[in-house]
Order: structure tokens, then sequence, then C-alpha cells
């Protein structure tokens, strides 16, 4: 297979860089010195129109989630789902759709039997008790149920003012109809209040959006609820004239202007204005499409003219400026290459090195001013701590196998091992005399001095155990005898505590005495757990024969020093460099069966 030739990064980038700074300035400049301004102003007629539909889209959406749930609730009636003549059942009912209808003010269900069940959200947004009238003592209802007869289909009403709610509403009607008969009305209701939180909530600082109600009434604005007590039974809806919006107020003193002129749909209304604070602004008027009644409905909105009057006439002096910032850009790419390159090269470099676990040649990647070459600092970073604080719970052998066969698991298999036990004798009343804090730094220290033994000899520490430790020899490495290697590091581990008791016998402290079990047989290694949480380890009888000969030294020398006893399985593999005295036969802790027992020499017996 064809090897291809592989670039450096710092001039390769260096290359790209400079290309794509030339290719990309090139073009701007090239774009700006052929662009006129038609086109940038039918830039802004583009984003106005789309900005209007979306305007438009909104307050349809609104209106359509209104006639929705007037049309559920008449199904509901005319189905038999909620019984008009049953007012609990229709406050229960009623009081679900108000709450599922943010747009709508309030519910009226008005049933043949001449009762009237209303339930009112109220201006403040909290739905009130409901109230059951008789529907003659409304007139307004009365009217409704008289048009509803003619109409026999859904209708929007006309702007009313209601009295006795200070506020001007617009509701949607639906007859609810049995063998041409009227049964009942549903009537939902939406305030001028909440049009305007609309119109407010698609508003910005620089756009401002209304909608007007016929020729020259405000239906909802964002500053309309500052003017609401001008609202009376007459006066349903407040004049453009009497508006809130200085600006607005004046509109139809304000010019006319072609929408052509800027690219716009000849649908539209346009006019341009100057604000109080001398600012030119452009408004907008658009029919919704949607009706209350007879009176036509039309989307506004008003916004500065410079969105639309985009100078040019700066142009020249824009395409001097930008040859000169594109050669001081070439210049820069270079550097910007090689101050991007430099930590991926490093990166690169330490990557091989945590490829072999090599964790302590890596050096911390540095921080840089670019954010994602930050980011690959602090990933890189946590990865090397994490896989650090990793190999302090695995062991190494066992990563590095996996990592080298491509594996991220070790399936359970059986294996000839050899399991060794270290406990301290007399480690409750060697620690009564020690704080927390001493207690840790002596056990520390104590599994220091094992750990570096076992690891010397090739064995996984399986786990600690309090102040005991317990490791194996076969696995994750096969190992052709190792019955060997563990009794090695046993005796290494007896030459470490009886070096380390006579520093603490210098200091005036009392010895460490310990005892060691070792023994050899099959063994299930591998992962075991559940499938979230899972150790490498073993499991088998071997494990507890191991565990019981350590045990067995408080037996046969309980004033020894250092005490190794392992099974004959054990002592029959070793070599005549590795001293031991048979014990004959033993009976241990959870095992019928005698156990034979050897004792391993160490320097002092």
């Amino acid at each position: 297979m064809k090897r291809f030739k592989r670039l450096r990064l710092t001039p390769t980038l260096t290359v790209v860089i400079g290309f794509l700074v030339l290719l990309s300035t090139s073009l701007v400049l090239l774009v700006q010195a052929f662009t006129s301004e038609r086109v940038v102003r039918s830039l802004g007629g583009t984003m106005v129109e789309v900005a209007m539909t979306a305007f438009r889209n909104e307050f349809a959406s609104h209106l359509d989630a209104i006639e929705a749930q007037g049309a559920f609730i008449a199904k509901a009636l005319e189905t038999g789902t909620v019984l008009a003549g049953d007012r609990q059942e229709i406050s229960t009912f009623a009081y679900g759709a108000l709450a599922g209808t943010p747009q709508a003010s309030l519910i009226v269900v008005a049933s043949a039997n001449g009762m009237a069940t209303q339930v009112d959200r109220g201006l403040a947004d909290g739905v009130l008790v409901p109230r059951h009238l008789p529907v003659k003592r409304i007139p307004r209802l009365v009217q409704l149920w008289q048009t509803a007869q003619e109409e026999r289909q859904g209708f929007w009403t006309p702007v009313v003012y209601l009295p006795a709610r200070a506020h001007s509403y617009v509701s949607y009607v639906v007859p609810v109809m049995e063998q041409e008969t009227l049964q009942a009305i549903v009537v939902v209701g939406v305030s001028l209040d909440r049009l305007s939180k609309v119109a407010s909530r698609i508003s910005s600082d620089q756009l401002t959006v209304f909608l007007t109600h016929g020729e020259a009434d405000l239906l909802a604005h964002p500053q309309l609820p500052d003017v609401f007590d001008k609202l009376t039974p007459t006066n349903a809806l407040i004049d453009i004239s009497e508006a809130p919006d200085d600006f607005l107020r004046d509109l139809f003193s304000h010019e006319p202007v072609a929408p052509g002129t800027y690219l716009l749909k000849p649908s539209l209304e346009m006019f341009a204005g100057v604000a109080p604070d001398g600012e030119r602004r452009f408004t907008i008027l658009e029919d919704s499409g949607e009706n209350f009644g007879k009176l036509e409905v039309s989307i506004g909105a008003h916004f500065p003219a410079s969105i639309l009057d985009q100078p040019l006439d700066q142009l020249s002096h824009a395409i001097a400026i930008g040859l000169a910032l594109l050669g001081g850009s070439l210049i820069c790419s270079g550097f910007l290459a090689h101050y991007i390159a430099r930590p991926i090269r490093r990166a690169a470099m330490d990557a091989r090195a945590v490829a072999r676990l090599d964790l302590e040649a890596v050096k911390p990647l540095p921080h840089s001013m670019v954010h994602e070459l930050d980011d690959l600092a602090h990933g890189f970073n946590a990865m090397v701590s994490g896989l650090s604080a990793f190999l302090r719970y695995m062991p190494k052998a066992l990563v590095s196998k996996l990592l080298s066969e491509g594996r991220a698991e070790a399936p359970p298999e059986e294996r000839e091992l050899a399991v060794l036990f270290t406990d301290i004798v007399g480690f409750t009343s060697l620690s009564e005399a020690m704080t927390t804090s001493e207690i840790a730094e002596f056990v520390n220290q104590h599994l220091s001095l094992i750990g570096g033994a076992i690891d010397a000899h090739g064995g996984t520490i399986d786990k600690y155990i309090g102040d005991s430790v317990m490791a194996f020899w076969g696995a994750p490495e096969r190992v052709e005898t190792p019955s060997i290697p563990a009794a090695e590091a046993a005796l290494a581990i007896a030459r470490a505590i009886t070096a380390d008791n006579r520093h603490r016998r210098a200091r005036g402290l009392p010895p460490v005495r310990i005892r060691i079990g070792l023994h050899r047989g099959p063994l299930i290694v591998g992962d075991i757990g559940a499938p979230g949480r899972v150790n490498y380890t073993v499991i088998g009888d071997t494990v507890n024969i191991a565990s019981r000969l350590e045990s067995l030294g408080r037996d046969v020398d309980p004033e020894a020093e250092v005490i190794i006893l392992a099974s004959a399985e054990v002592g029959e593999k070793l070599p005549a460099t590795i001293p031991f005295e048979t014990l004959g036969t033993h009976k241990v802790k959870g095992k019928n069966e005698l156990v034979d027992v050897i004792r391993l020499l160490t320097t002092e017996p």
C-alpha cells in the first residue's frame, strides 16, 4: 500500500491560513467594490419582509389557538363529553381549557337552559372563581346568542368595552347546534392587555410591533397598557392619534414611501418620519389576513431608517484599508499558524508517551488564549490526571495489556495463580496511641513497603483491606510458575519490614509484626461485577486458603516478627534458592480437608 508523504504542521498551517486569508479578503474586497446600494437595500427589504411575516404568523397563531380552543369546547358539548346543563362540570372543563390556552382571557359557556358559566383569568393572569349567571342578565350575551342563531358557525365579535372589567375585549363565538337547534354558545375572549403582551414580547429596543384595528385604532402595542384608563364604552379602542408611542402618534402626517424603492412587495403601506429624538424611522403596515367582526386588522412595525438606508459613500476608503489589512493579515497568519501548531505538536508528542503509559514523562500542556487550544490543553491535562488516578486503582500491567490488544474489557477466565495475603499483628493495640492522621500516615507507609515489593516481582495488587494486602501472580500476564515470584515477593516484604523495624526501634517505636500467607491453585480471574462497575479480581477457594494460611501464622509462631506460611502446592514449585521447612498438615478454618503447610525461611527465622 502506497504511503503518502506526511506534512509538517507549522508550514502547512501557514500556507493554508495565508491562502484562506488572501482568498477571503480578496473576495470581500471584490464584493464591496461591485455591490451597489440597490443590492444592500434589497437585503434590508428582505429582512423586513421576513420579520413582518414572522410577526404576522405570531399574531395568527395567537388567534388560531383561541379559535381552536373554542371549537374544542363546543365539540365537547356537542358530543356530550361535557353536559351543557351541568354547571359544575362546565366550570371544571372551562378551568382546564383556560389553563391550556394562555392566549385567552376568559371563557363563557351559555346553555339553552338560560344559565351561563364564566371563568375569567383577569388582567393579572390569576384564574378567578367561576360565575354562574342567567343569560338574560347579560345583554351582551343575549346579543351573541341571537347572532349565533343566525351565523350557525364560529365568528369573531367587534371589540367591546366591558364596564364590569373596565377593559376592552374581542371574542370568538362558537355555536353548539343539535338538529338545527342552538343548544349553547362558547365564548372565548381575549383582552387588549394580552394582545399587547404579544406585541411587547416580539418587539425590541429598535423595533416596535403593533396591531391596528380598522382605519386608525390600536388593538395591540407594547405601551398600550399605559393608556387603558382612556377606554370607555363609546371608545373601546385607542386611536393612533392618542397612542402612548410619540412617533406612532403622528403616523398619518408622515411622508408616504413607495415600498418598491426598497424592493418591498407593493401590498405594504410604508411611511417615513422623524422621531422626537431626531432619528429617522420607517413605519410599515400590512394586512394580517385576520378579521374581528367587520373591521380589518393590520400588522404594523416601525424601526430606524438606517436598517434600509445603508450608505456606500466610503467604499473606496474601505477598499484601501482592506488592502492594507490584507498584507498585515498574511504576515499575522504565519505567526498564528506557529501559535496554533506549537501546543498541537506538544500534545502529539505527549500522546505517544500516554500510549506507552509513561505518564511521568508527560508534562501539563500550558493554557492558551485560543479557546479551542485552551480546551485541548485542559482536556489533555484532565485526561492525563484521570489516567494517572485510574492507574492508581487498576493494575498498570492490565491497562497496558488491554491497550496493546485493543480491548476495553477482560472477560473472566480460569487460570493457575498464586495468591498472597499480608496482615499486621496487633494493629488495633498498635494504633491506640496514634491520632487519626498518624494512623493514616502509618498505614500508607506500611502499604507502600509491601506494594513496592509486590510490584518489583510482577504481582498484581487486588485490594487493600485496612492494613492487609491481597495480591496475585499469573494475571493479567501469564506466568509459567507463579509460585516463584510470589515467594520472592513475600521474602522481599520480610526484608523490607525487618529493615523498617530497625529504624522504628532507633526512634523508640515498637516494631511492626506481620503474617503472610501463600497458596497456589485454580482461580477465576477477570472483570467481576455489574455492567456499570467492575473490578479486575479473582474468585475461588485458592483465595480462602491463602487467607487462612496467613491467619494460621498466629498459632504457629505468635512472637515472630515476620512469618510466611505457604501451602505445599507452592513449595513443590520453588527452587532450592528459596529455603523452607515443612510443618506438616494443619486444619484451617472453613476447610474440612487438612492442608500441607510449609514455612518460608527468612534471613532471621
